[in-house]
């Protein structure tokens, strides 16, 4: 049996003052699978990615990536682990600068992993080109793009390091309903072509269930469920887990086939 990509074992994390953020959270990754993180807002969800991502030390409990503390990481160590552990954000414009053209934001990523100057701007292209966008879009800043061109731009950024998982936290929410469901297939379409694993964060089970092999269903930071995701779905063992089905809308279909 394959050993999982990410591991959290029994983690707790308090928030300064004291106030839990999680308590007691397991759960794994396995290489290639999408695991749905969900759960309301203030659920714990969004700490429990920035433990995965090693931006924040559990209180007690473990974080391993590819068998190794993120948390810990230093020198060389941390660039080569860093570069299989990539991010997703909600709001990818507050990521990126908007005095910079959207192609250099992931020709910095490039050359952070060490990629010749004279390959950047051709491998720039080959990324914007992998999720869809014109690579002419290079040249455009943020606030030229619009909100579902931008996310994708998030997407490319972080593939420039070529990941083994991506930590996606709500990277749809933001989003119209037909931007929502183009990114959702363009993840779905990585994951086909590249084997990534991916943890997705969501408070939205519809959303989830397009996406994911299993869901860990998170309330007051701690897991209520867990489970294959048409099981969950068909069978949900949890009285929250049911309010949230229940309030679940159907999702857009994707409105162009995906690239």
């Amino acid at each position: 049996m394959t050993a999982p990509l990410l591991v959290l074992d029994q983690v707790v994390k308090h928030h300064p003052g004291g106030r839990l953020g999680v308590g007691g959270v397991s759960m794994t990754v396995a290489p290639g699978e999408t695991v749905g993180l969900v759960g309301e807002s203030g659920s714990g969800k969004s700490t429990l990615a920035r433990l995965a991502l090693g931006l924040l030390a559990p209180d007690s409990g473990t974080v391993r990536f590819a068998g190794l503390d993120p948390y810990r990481w230093r020198g060389r160590t941390r660039r080569a682990a860093r570069g299989r552990l990539q991010f997703v954000p909600q709001h990818p414009r507050g990521s990126l600068n908007p005095a910079l053209r959207a192609g250099r934001a992931v020709e910095f990523a490039l050359r952070a992993q060490g990629v010749p100057r004279a390959e950047r701007a051709e491998r720039t292209a080959e990324l914007l080109r992998q999720v869809g966008l014109d690579p002419a879009l290079a040249r455009r800043h943020p606030r030229e793009l619009s909100g579902g061109q931008v996310q994708r731009v998030a997407v490319a950024r972080a593939l420039a390091t070529g990941p083994d998982l991506l930590v996606c936290d709500e990277p749809t929410s933001a989003l119209d309903p037909r931007a929502q469901a183009q990114v959702l297939d363009l993840l779905a379409g990585l994951r086909e072509r590249m084997g990534l694993a991916c943890l997705f964060i969501s408070h939205d089970l519809a959303v989830v269930r397009s996406l994911a092999d299993r869901v860990v269903v998170l309330r007051d930071g701690a897991v209520v469920e867990q489970g294959p995701v048409e099981a969950l779905w068909a069978r949900p063992g949890h009285p929250y887990t049911r309010a949230l089905l229940d309030a679940a809308e159907p999702l857009a279909p994707p409105p162009t086939a995906r690239p």
